[in-house]
């Protein structure tokens, strides 16, 4: 993971600001474009995340060939 010690939660609520400063407008062009790449960056830390929860689940369900 890129940011080992930023959780999911913690980069999705760092995700959600940086979105309303983005959608809130106002801010210069240089800032702007710092803040999109942040978000892209946590965007992608949130889908490391996810990936790796869902690859969790799936390796704790029973497979096709596991007896119920």
């Amino acid at each position: 993971m890129s940011e080992p010690e930023l959780s999911y939660e913690k980069a999705r609520e760092e995700l959600i600001a940086v979105v309303q400063r983005l959608e809130s407008g106002g801010a210069p062009l240089e800032e702007s474009l710092e803040l999109w790449e942040r978000g892209e960056k946590l965007a992608q830390i949130c889908q490391q995340w996810l990936d790796g929860a869902e690859a969790r689940v799936k390796a704790a369900r029973p497979g096709p060939d596991a007896k119920a």
